[in-house]
């Protein structure tokens, strides 16, 4: 299929709030098609609400770590992190998970691809959860260096690699005018002070545009959600002050610089 224009957005976690504002906005946008790059669950209560949701309005799908595991029936997130204390947070928020994701769901899941590659323009996109050679792998921002990323463009034939899984969007141009993008994430705030949460439109008219769209949303109804599942009171005040209080110690050190622990 060739666009024009598209919305790319990660890691849901169960904020079905955001996820439906998202929806929204990206259609006042004009966005052709919406994109989304994995973690439907995890984090946030009732997770079976973002399935209706992204079915019902075309969203095209693919897996991330979450998903893997919740299809295949597995003991953990897969999310990467190897501190005990983010283990623990992520513990919790995947056990409540796959008790509260229906078996529906869960083979819903096992259908969706891992890849998405599409045409916008001239440039062929890869899109991955966490990078394009393990789905769980963190690219951020001020550790990967561009030489890495050109020659994951080159490997994989993408002039555009977009992946989300670290939770902080950012864009990264390179030789040839090739391009990286963290698309962020709509499920939680960037750990920026700020509650709302961030998707990503690109446009080719002809060169590739970036931009990065706040969505806001009814964040305190969420947190309402939250409490009356029990999920973590740590969650909450993520969702309700913008920082980050939990899987704090996969944060490289310039990203945790701008964070308020």
């Amino acid at each position: 299929m060739f666009y024009r224009r598209i919305a790319v957005f990660g890691g849901v976690y169960s904020n079905y709030q955001a996820l439906a504002a998202m929806i929204d906005d990206a259609r006042r946008h004009q966005a052709e098609a919406l994109f989304c790059l994995g973690d439907l669950g995890g984090f946030g209560p009732y997770p079976d609400r973002v399935y209706p949701l992204l079915r019902e309005s075309g969203v095209q799908v693919m897996r991330g770590n979450y998903d893997v595991s919740l299809a295949e029936g597995l003991t953990d997130c897969g999310c990467g992190y190897t501190d005990p204390r983010d283990n623990y947070y992520a513990a919790l928020s995947y056990e409540y998970t796959f008790r509260h994701t229906s078996e529906d769901n869960k083979g819903w899941l096992r259908t969706l691809p891992d890849v998405l590659r599409v045409q916008l323009g001239n440039y062929q996109l890869h899109m991955s959860h966490g990078s394009p050679r393990q789905v769980n792998e963190f690219l951020w921002e001020s550790t990967t260096p561009d030489g890495f990323l050109s020659k994951l463009c080159g490997d994989y034939e993408a002039d555009v690699l977009l992946c989300t899984h670290t939770g902080i969007k950012w864009h990264r141009r390179l030789p040839d005018d090739r391009h990286a993008v963290n698309v962020g994430v709509i499920g939680r705030p960037e750990n920026d002070g700020e509650t709302h949460v961030w998707y990503t439109l690109l446009t080719a008219d002809p060169h590739l545009q970036v931009e990065f769209v706040p969505v806001y949303y009814d964040y305190e109804a969420l947190a309402r959600d939250m409490r009356q599942e029990q999920l973590p009171e740590a969650f909450v005040e993520t969702i309700r002050s913008g920082w980050w209080t939990t899987c704090l110690e996969v944060l490289p050190g310039k990203e945790r610089a701008r964070g308020r622990w």
